[in-house]
């Protein structure tokens, strides 16, 4: 079977949560509590030098890293039902929302740099969440915002038609940890349109932050 070494609150790990979900893969979850640092422990470390969560273990013993990778591959090992289009074009456009979250937004909010900012460059805590997140969660969302309601393959219903896609697995998420630090997304409603019809999708609903054991 295969290992998850995930976190509830990491938003790459609900990614793959939700992955595994919704093409129906058993999987064992080992958590690593990012607010203790056990991610930071040697032994961690031997599974995943860059001490960062998820970590997906196969069935043969080895270890991959990186959320959108480990996307990549279980659509690649396990096909049906896909995460990517069969149009190339389109392929591209769901991979450009995907990277445009993991890439331009999460990095800028993820906990060692949010730690960096207020324990060696001695930001205050409020500079930090009334400044700080909010401007790059906006900064994001809105770019996002845009580039999904003029796309081509926005139909209404998900990030690429009517079918569920990678992009979405890393859009509910990114909106999920936005809600838990009460930002505003009203100016988005594509996006909270997406988001609220996605998360009535068991897929969803079980890789949920708040229900994880």
């Amino acid at each position: 079977m295969l290992k998850l070494y995930n976190y509830p609150k990491s938003s790459t790990s609900y990614r793959v949560r939700i992955a595994l979900n919704y093409k129906n893969i058993a999987y064992e979850k080992i958590h690593i509590n990012l607010l203790n640092g056990e991610q930071l422990s040697a032994a961690y470390a031997q599974i995943n030098s860059a001490k960062g969560l998820p970590t997906l273990q196969l069935e043969n013993g080895e270890y991959l890293v990186q959320s959108l990778a480990i996307l990549e591959y279980l659509e690649e090992f396990y096909p049906t039902p896909a995460i990517l289009p069969q149009n190339t074009q389109a392929r591209a456009y769901v991979r450009a929302v995907a990277n445009m979250i993991a890439c331009d937004m999460h990095p800028l909010n993820n906990l060692r740099v949010l730690k960096y900012l207020q324990n060696d460059l001695q930001q205050p805590q409020k500079i930090i969440e009334d400044q700080w997140r909010p401007h790059w969660l906006h900064l994001g969302f809105s770019a996002l915002e845009q580039f999904i309601k003029h796309s081509d393959f926005y139909s209404g219903t998900y990030c690429c038609g009517d079918q569920v896609s990678l992009a979405d697995m890393c859009l509910v998420p990114q909106v999920y940890s936005a809600k838990r630090f009460n930002l505003d997304l009203s100016a988005y409603p594509c996006i909270t349109k997406i988001c609220n019809q996605l998360n009535t999708l068991e897929a969803f609903v079980l890789a949920a932050m708040e229900i994880q054991a």
